[in-house]
């Protein structure tokens, strides 16, 4: 990468830069956010993957004074190998890497959903993609549904370019209601001008509150689909792999959990909505399923 000097009057002003702007070649910004968006940690766990595999470098991070009410997000207190006390504030980390060297870059923006101030938030996303000469916004997200963990996971997107949506075949969400910064950020961009596409993976809503990198890992395989281009996941699949096979254990301990999840591959096989009130086992104790399921996943990290 070429590297030139910032200019701090068109700099976004809650926008800290840790080293001199660079030049990227035909950038994609590519952004996921730890929190209500992130069923499973899937976006964290596709984006920390690119960002890791592509090598990025510490570029900029937005100020966590002005976004967090800091009584919920809580700064951590950490101590060195001196015993002397520092401070780790709510971050939000852009990473520039290279994609394709000597054709194309991308910037990685990995954070934690802020509480304040959301336009205000996103408008420091898009000056410093203007700034970075950004070609396409791709935003991750992950959404519970009512999926099985044993089938492929579905990715829904939205996009304003009609040959993203017929490559990567799509299937547009038909959601409406709350929306998060993901939600927030994509209209933001969209509204701004620039090229964007929301790409959003299904995490069985059985296991909510368990990692699932199976759903990164189809964010990774769409990610880099679109963008036309490949990176090493082996890793990734081997933790997919074992998820589904720790769940699977898991289901067959349980009669109930078992129907439930057959109701559920039903359903997903002949591509029908799945009822959760055909099957009365399911409201007798959702918490009770929800607390095994995750403590097992923990007890076999």
């Amino acid at each position: 990468m070429v590297y030139g000097v910032a200019s701090s009057a068109s700099s976004p002003a809650h926008i800290n830069w840790l080293t001199s702007l660079p030049k990227l070649r035909s950038p994609v910004l590519i952004t996921a956010f730890e929190g209500w968006n992130d069923a499973g940690d899937a976006a964290s766990i596709a984006a920390r993957h690119f960002a890791d595999r592509w090598k990025g470098t510490a570029l900029a991070e937005i100020d966590a004074e002005h976004f967090y009410d800091f009584t919920t997000s809580r700064p951590l207190v950490q101590l060195d190998h001196q015993r002397r006390r520092s401070l780790t504030w709510p971050t939000n980390l852009f990473r520039s890497c290279v994609v394709r060297e000597g054709e194309q870059d991308a910037v990685v923006l990995l954070g934690l959903e802020p509480q304040l101030r959301w336009r205000t938030f996103c408008n420091q996303v898009i000056e410093a993609a203007r700034m970075l000469e950004v070609s396409q916004v791709i935003t991750l997200g992950a959404l519970l549904a009512d999926v099985p963990h044993s089938r492929p996971v579905e990715v829904y997107g939205a996009s304003d370019d009609a040959q993203i949506r017929d490559r990567l075949d799509l299937a547009p969400s038909s959601y409406e209601g709350p929306t998060g910064i993901v939600g927030v950020l994509a209209t933001q961009c969209r509204e701004a001008g620039l090229p964007t596409a929301s790409l959003w993976s299904a995490v069985p809503s059985y296991i909510p509150g368990a990692p699932s990198p199976k759903a990164g890992l189809a964010l990774v395989q769409r990610v880099s689909e679109l963008l036309g281009t490949s990176v090493f996941a082996t890793d990734l699949e081997i933790a997919a792999a074992t998820y589904e096979h720790q769940v699977n254990e898991l289901v067959a301990e349980d009669e109930e959990t078992a129907s439930y999840v057959a109701d559920l591959e039903e359903a997903w096989d002949g591509n029908v909505p799945f009822d959760p009130d055909a099957d009365p086992d399911l409201s007798d104790d959702p918490e009770t399923l929800l607390a095994e399921v995750e403590q097992f996943l923990r007890d076999n990290d």
